[in-house]
């Protein structure tokens, strides 16, 4: 009966390792048959990935099907893991977590590639493959709930960038021909070429009355018009809450404001042309939003980078008048950025509706509140749109206050020279802080009014559950 009984384990032994080599002749694991690529890993790229990663972009790699997938598979877990990939940043140990641009991975997702990589990239039944993803435009248009925009304009003529030579700041304009007032909802600025060159472009609205001026060089700088959107590599769209709108006049044109700089091993040689798309999103016809939308950029303190120095900080702060809801935070550094906040200095309890420390007493403190941080890569100049009940509101008389660190060793890839001590610059190689900032103001009343809406909401939903 032993003999019998000992027979049978050999068998079932041997029958259980055959088994598990055709598994792994066939690429897959034993203990992850159950995770395959057209059935579960699919799904997830289509939904985060593919609208960078498929043909004619600017991704390094088509993520469709098994077969571009496969090759890269040990690749995508690394990253994902890292959450590197998709890029979206923010630190998922404090401040606000509710975006309307979230597209990270959550755990479960970044789990099940991890299986699936780990047991071997199983195909899978192409039976369970979903239908292909439907792109409507070859750009990466990102305005979410609001779709495609409704006006697209380019430079008539590409900017031809020299090969050699220094860096480039071209002011250049363009006309959306808009013959009526309308409110923006969104904008977004897209490369169309030369996108591995643009270093920024800064848009603006340029009324009729101030367009003769620019013409003739006779507008400064800071005169430009007023600000619409700013593109940095990775960039994707602004857009407002719905009751918010940003008002272009009829007739007014847009200057774009270029940092091109020339990159003489990729164009090798060779003038390149430079184009952008400008995409506008706007409100339906005779629509006026409840508030007016804006966008500020927090002016910063002194930037002093050492050699070899790996937590250097600078911090930035603006101080807001009046009651104030955030719409989004868009960190700025160049190569050398690492991490960034921002948090809000908030005026003492009592004195929260009149303003800032206006007959509270000394010996009151400012309530210190982190909003957002998130790590930084200049590959990615990510802006971080709340939603509408994470937006911050805020008090008349509150100190926004921006935190960035960088990181001036050879252990970062990115640093172009860790020997050097940086200072503030507009090239590349130089660095810059602060935070692009959308926002709109409102009255004390309607901020208590939206406080108190808040909290209802909270506690509806808390009781729900």
């Amino acid at each position: 009966m032993r003999f019998i009984l000992a027979l049978l384990a050999v068998l079932a032994t041997s029958m259980l390792v055959t088994s598990n080599a055709t598994l792994v002749a066939r690429g897959q694991s034993p203990a992850a048959t159950e995770i395959t690529f057209t059935k579960h890993v699919a799904p997830i790229l289509q939904n985060r990935c593919q609208t960078c990663h498929r043909p004619d972009t600017f991704a390094p790699m088509s993520l469709i099907s098994y077969e571009q997938v496969r090759p890269w598979a040990r690749a995508i877990k690394t990253k994902v893991v890292a959450r590197q990939m998709p890029p979206f940043f923010i630190d998922k140990t404090v401040g606000v977590q509710d975006y309307q641009n979230d597209h990270s991975l959550t755990d479960a997702e970044i789990d099940t590639i991890v299986k699936w990589v780990d047991g071997g990239a199983a195909k899978g039944n192409p039976a369970d493959m979903p239908p292909p993803r439907v792109f409507r435009d070859e750009q990466q248009w990102q305005f979410g709930q609001y779709g495609e925009p409704d006006v697209v304009v380019s430079l008539p003529k590409d900017y031809m960038m020299p090969a050699t030579g220094p860096d480039k700041w071209p002011n250049l304009i363009v006309d959306p021909k808009l013959t009526e007032d309308r409110y923006l909802a969104g904008v977004q600025i897209i490369p169309t070429k030369g996108q591995p060159l643009i270093h920024h472009v800064i848009a603006n609205v340029l009324p009729p009355k101030l367009e003769e001026q620019f013409q003739q060089g006779g507008v400064a700088a800071e005169d430009r018009g007023i600000f619409l959107n700013e593109y940095a590599i990775g960039k994707g769209a602004d857009f407002f809450a719905d009751n918010a709108g940003r008002l272009i006049p009829a007739g007014s044109k847009f200057t774009l404001q270029f940092h091109i700089h020339p990159l003489y091993k990729e164009q090798k040689g060779q003038t390149t042309p430079v184009n952008v798309a400008l995409g506008l999103k706007f409100h339906p016809k005779g629509y006026k939003p409840q508030f007016e939308a804006k966008t500020i950029k927090v002016p910063y303190g002194v930037v002093d980078i050492r050699p070899g120095e790996s937590n250097a900080r600078v911090d930035g702060y603006y101080r807001l008048s009046q009651a104030t809801r955030l719409l989004s935070w868009q960190p700025h550094m160049h190569n050398r950025g690492s991490y960034a906040c921002i948090q809000a200095l908030m005026p003492p309890q009592d004195d929260r509706i009149v303003g800032f420390n206006t007959g509270a007493s000394r010996n009151e403190r400012v309530e210190i509140k982190t909003l957002s941080c998130a790590r930084f890569s200049f590959n990615w100049h990510l802006n971080y749109v709340y939603t509408d009940d994470s937006a911050p509101l805020l008090p008349a008389g509150t100190i926004l206050q921006t935190l960035q660190w960088y990181d001036n060793t050879p252990a970062n890839p990115s640093n172009p020279d860790p020997d050097a001590q940086v200072t503030r610059g507009n090239r590349t190689i130089d660095e810059m802080a602060g935070a692009w900032i959308s926002l709109h103001h409102m009255s004390d009343e309607e901020y208590a009014k939206q406080v108190n809406d808040r909290k209802q909401r909270q506690q509806t939903v808390t009781t729900s559950h």
